[in-house]
């Protein structure tokens, strides 16, 4: 989008957001990052990117090849690590490895020392206690904080948005009665009711974030009522009730967007939250199931290994990395709706 087609104000709050270059950069750090990490499959995986056998090409990256197609005699997906298997497409074709050749559940079993191995070249990072690379779980393990903390901080500024636009517009009974509902709900022992509700099944993605949002939907609240509260006496609400139109019109076409302008200085904060949330569940064996590729159970494991100070330190460096990124980015944008900067 060109200058051209930006308003004023906007192009006010995008020189502000450049001028902060600590998190101007910080953003295209993360977005860079995280465009590596949504391609996990093709820089971490124990399937080649492309086999070539018989003049034929494969890619196993994003098909299931059986292995009697190379040679063998199961019907079965290749296993391309099997010595066999390689030298049968070697001596008629090549093969394309991903930079790493390892996924996140992958054990290496041609370990020369018992696990956890220290870094080496197979193993940049080293292995777990369980044989599997930390350096592709540091990659699909970043891949899946950051979709699920997005995930989470869009459906709680939905949640939390229209809550706090009701009782906001609205005021009287319903913003005292909403009021008092959220004070209780959050007095509640939010970690405690976490663990316990994670307890009770087995978590997953999905009902993790189910979980969570019960919870985080309420730190956008007070903002967006107070802008309700605040703007919904303004002369061009009462010009828009005289003109007959409706109260949802009127919130969500009329006061929201003037409501957002606070809102969005919250939401990369919200996000590190949920990441940390995630990585705290994890860590305490009440996140995602077992096996998963988690920041937070790696450092279980650093925790649970202290002679293998690698674990800890992959899981701190990409935590520390990704959250300090979130923050400046977060400084960033709240510079760039500040009125007071020009």
């Amino acid at each position: 989008m060109s200058k051209l087609s930006l308003t004023p104000i906007q192009q006010r709050r995008l020189r502000n957001f450049r001028a902060n270059r600590r998190g101007f950069w910080s953003l295209w750090v993360f977005l860079a990052l995280f465009g590596l990490s949504l391609a996990a499959e093709l820089i971490a995986n124990d399937a080649p990117l492309v086999v070539s056998y018989q003049d034929t090409l494969y890619f196993p990256v994003v098909e299931s090849v059986p292995e009697e197609t190379f040679g063998g005699f199961l019907p079965t997906e290749a296993d391309y690590r099997d010595p066999f298997i390689a030298d049968s497409i070697e001596a008629d074709g090549w093969i394309v490895w991903p930079p790493i050749r390892f996924s996140y559940d992958t054990i290496n079993y041609d370990l020369e020392v018992p696990s956890p191995a220290p870094p080496s070249l197979e193993n940049w990072l080293g292995t777990d206690d369980q044989g599997r690379d930390v350096a592709a779980r540091v990659i699909y393990g970043f891949r899946i904080s950051v979709l699920f903390g997005l995930t989470l901080t869009i459906a709680s500024c939905i949640v939390g948005v229209a809550v706090g636009a009701i009782q906001g517009y609205y005021g009287g009974k319903i913003d005292l009665l909403g009021q008092r509902f959220i004070e209780v709900w959050s007095g509640l022992p939010v970690l405690y009711l976490l663990i316990i509700l994670s307890s009770i099944v087995q978590p997953n993605f999905w009902w993790l974030l189910g979980i969570m949002l019960l919870f985080s939907w309420m730190g956008l609240v007070d903002v967006v009522r107070a802008e309700f509260l605040r703007a919904r006496n303004f002369e061009y609400v009462k010009a828009a009730r005289a003109l007959g139109l409706d109260n949802r019109k009127i919130m969500f076409r009329h006061i929201l967007p003037n409501a957002m302008v606070a809102t969005l200085t919250f939401l990369p904060f919200i996000l590190t939250g949920a990441i940390t949330g995630l990585t705290s569940l994890d860590f305490l064996g009440f996140g995602l199931p077992s096996g998963s590729p988690s920041l937070g159970e790696l450092i279980a494991q650093g925790k649970a290994n202290l002679h293998a100070p690698w674990l800890g330190m992959s899981a701190f460096v990409s935590l520390s990395v990704m959250l300090t990124l979130l923050v400046f980015v977060g400084e960033a944008v709240r510079d760039a709706f500040d009125p007071r900067k020009s």
